[in-house]
């Protein structure tokens, strides 16, 4: 493979690991192991900790999904693989 196939097959692996970290702690950590604490703060009624288990993740994916859309465009755009 070419240094540029390389460097671009890094940087997506760097997106999609950082996506899928980030997923993880607000799905995993602030849903399940912080939710005691969190469930101090109350929204609406609710606690927070329920919250991020029942909304948050979800809410945190739609957006990590069109971040990813738009940082994989600026990438293959980088490195000249766009669809245009």
């Amino acid at each position: 493979m070419s240094d540029n196939r390389i460097a671009y097959w890094k940087a997506n692996l760097r997106l999609l690991t950082m996506c899928l970290v980030i997923w993880f702690v607000v799905s995993f950590g602030f849903g399940i192991l912080l939710a005691e604490p969190l469930n101090a703060i109350r929204i609406g009624g609710y606690g927070l900790g329920f919250w991020f288990a029942q909304q948050g993740s979800i809410y945190t994916f739609l957006v990590l999904i069109f971040f990813y859309a738009y940082r994989m465009n600026k990438l293959d755009r980088q490195f000249d693989v766009h669809e245009d």
